[in-house]
């Protein structure tokens, strides 16, 4: 992948300037350290930083149509292109590189927007039509690619990392506290919101043009499961292990084409150890690298499984041993690069992933994300099965739960993650006296979330894994825990659950093969049965926490000590001091750790905030 940026003078009064363009271009350099392009005319102006993964020699982008009126940065991967590039060619488009890329020019020319259906693919992609200042901004169907935007002083600004849009001097840095109520209620961010005021994300699956009546956005893609009363007939078992076999083979097949070498991921899991083995069918005369995290910590330590699988594929293995205390060092690159607070401390741990196979010299690795949120994989799906929705509300708060799950869900029945009731007088708790006063302006429940249309008469499972797309995956999971922790060190992370046709496909499963009896993604097993070993495939699923701030907080670390102090939270303004004072007493007393399945790390999101607020110079309410 790469990195893009772009900005344009609506008022049209030529205020864009090359100096301004290449600094935004510059914040980017980690994601492309290969390469630098630019585009500049009178009223916009383009930029780019080039991570060289096919067509190392002519690849170079901007890539310009035939006439040169249209250009195209683009970040991510076409991998349908050479299928896209015969049709373009027996039509009579002329092609000038090998680029994947250049293959959206000349779809665009034959399209405009409607060219989005036909691509497959992990991409975020400007095109821009140089004769009227025409552009069409895009974003992949499950957000693998970032793309933000803003308006700022009549300028429109977008670009693949926030921190480029930061560097446009028209752009003030302000706090988006309804960013920060997410990122306390949900499992991250959601789409289009972010931490800072006026910068939003572009959705998953979605567009933004310009056009002779100003920026419009539409949606071209989404996670639309079968209503349960229209549900197509279920056919044998056998027809969706196969037909999911064949596509996932593809899928992995499309990932693997690189000008440079491929690795992957092995957790220890059955995603991963399933995306290997599918490496290796693929392409049996390839010795790859593979890449883990190993723990001194036993309980923790997932190595058995993860040689197991490397020796069954014959890879070139790499453990990557991960000291707890190296938290501290890596946790400002961590924030850096997330731009946003979090509430673990795992990326970390994928910082370290991808710095190990870079220096190994892969800039391409596939992991298995995808897998849990498609086939029922979580606790969460069980825990549904039990058949706790049909519980009826026994008191008033319980039945103020039920209202905030109508508003949020359009059905009082779906539980998701937590109580947000409960939660609320946690959160207020938690915030300042002058944030909770605002908090009705910035409530994150008071805007809408998801399309309550794509969960209205769908079966429980389709339920849950709509809301984990939207709510887990694209902005968290994706985002600042994928894209941003490979780019890091400028490395590609590729995806094979996530391709747009297996998708497609995977919402035709019948529910019941996802989540057989309370045997979580039960056919996506019947997939790996022949292809991994079976002390992989019936293991139960394993999640842990990495340690968090009672961590930190227990081994007296100054630098944290001074950003949770009474003085400086109460300098800051945001949290309130004596709730973040009980917190830390609770958090440092000896051998004491939060229940990672009942309790959020509270006192990690003051932290990270207060080191992101600090590094990326955002004000104090005070």
């Amino acid at each position: 992948m790469c990195g893009f940026v772009g900005y344009v003078d609506l008022r049209a009064g030529g205020r864009v300037d090359r100096e301004t363009l290449e600094r935004m271009t510059e914040t980017l350099f980690h994601r492309g350290p290969d390469a630098s392009g630019f585009l500049v005319e009178k009223d916009w102006g383009i930029g780019f930083r080039r991570l060289s993964i096919i067509d190392l020699e002519s690849g170079d982008q901007p890539i310009y149509s035939e006439d040169g009126s249209l250009a195209v940065v683009c970040n991510g991967e076409i991998y349908n292109y050479k299928e896209l590039r015969a049709r373009l060619v027996s039509r009579g488009h002329t092609f000038r590189t090998a680029s994947d890329v250049e293959v959206l020019i000349h779809e665009y020319e034959e399209r405009g927007e409607k060219l989005l259906p036909r691509l497959n693919g992990q991409f975020a992609f400007a095109i821009v039509d140089r004769r009227d200042g025409r552009f069409l901004l895009a974003r992949d169907p499950f957000g693998i690619c970032p793309l933000y935007y803003a308006l700022a002083d009549g300028f429109f600004l977008f670009a693949s990392e926030i921190k480029a849009i930061l560097a446009h001097p028209a752009v003030e840095r302000r706090v988006d506290l309804t960013g920060l109520d997410q990122i306390l209620s949900f499992p991250g961010l959601v789409s289009p919101r972010t931490m800072f005021q006026g910068v939003k994300s572009l959705k998953a699956g979605h567009f933004l043009s310009r056009d002779q009546n100003g920026v419009r956005s539409g949606e071209y893609w989404d996670l639309e499961y079968p209503v349960e009363e229209g549900a197509t007939a279920q056919k044998p078992e056998e027809h969706y292990v196969e037909q999911l076999s064949e596509l996932l083979e593809r899928s992995v097949a499309y990932r693997l084409q690189a000008d440079v070498p491929v690795g992957f991921y092995l957790s220890g899991g059955m995603d991963s150890s399933l995306v290997a083995a599918v490496i290796r069918k693929v392409s049996p005369h390839v010795r790859r690298h593979s890449f883990s995290i190993t723990f001194d910590d036993q309980e923790i330590c997932e190595a058995r499984y993860q040689k197991l699988m490397s020796e069954h594929v014959g890879s070139a293995h790499h453990e990557i041993p991960f000291d707890w205390s190296a938290i501290s060092l890596r946790l400002p690159d961590m924030i850096r690069h997330c731009e946003c607070p979090v509430k673990e401390t795992f990326n970390t741990c994928s910082l370290a992933l991808s710095e190990a196979a870079r220096n190994t010299g892969i800039k391409v690795v596939l992991a298995g994300e995808g897998a849990d949120e498609l086939f029922a994989g979580y606790m969460g799906y069980r825990f549904d099965r039990f058949g706790l929705r049909d519980e009826e509300a026994q008191n008033l708060e319980a039945i103020l739960e039920e209202e905030i799950r109508e508003k949020l869900w359009g059905d009082r029945r779906l539980f998701y993650e937590k109580d947000q009731y409960t939660l609320r007088e946690v959160k207020t708790a938690l915030y300042s006296d002058a944030v909770r006063e605002a908090f009705a302006d910035f409530d994150c429940l008071n805007f809408e979330l998801v399309n309550k249309e794509r969960l209205r008469g769908r079966h429980f499972i389709h339920q849950r894994s709509y809301l984990d797309f939207k709510l887990r995956l694209a902005d968290h999971l994706l985002g600042d825990h994928g894209d941003r922790m490979v780019l890091a060190n400028s490395v590609e992370g590729r995806y094979p659950f996530l391709d747009v046709q297996l998708v497609d496909f995977v919402k035709t499963i019948p529910p019941d093969l996802k989540l057989n009896g309370f045997c979580e993604k039960y056919v996506l097993k019947k997939v790996a049965e022949p292809l991994v070993p079976r002390t992989i495939v019936d293991r139960e699923k394993f999640g842990f926490r990495s340690p968090g701030s009672p961590y930190l907080l227990q081994r007296r670390i100054e630098w944290v000590e001074d950003l949770l102090s009474s003085d400086r939270i109460k300098r800051e303004g945001y949290f309130d001091p004596g709730t973040v004072e009980r917190l830390k007493a609770r958090y440092s007393s000896p051998g004491f750790k939060l229940n990672p399945h009942l309790e959020d790390d509270l006192l990690m999101v003051v932290l990270t905030f207060n080191m992101f607020r600090e590094m990326f110079a955002l004000p104090t309410l005070r």
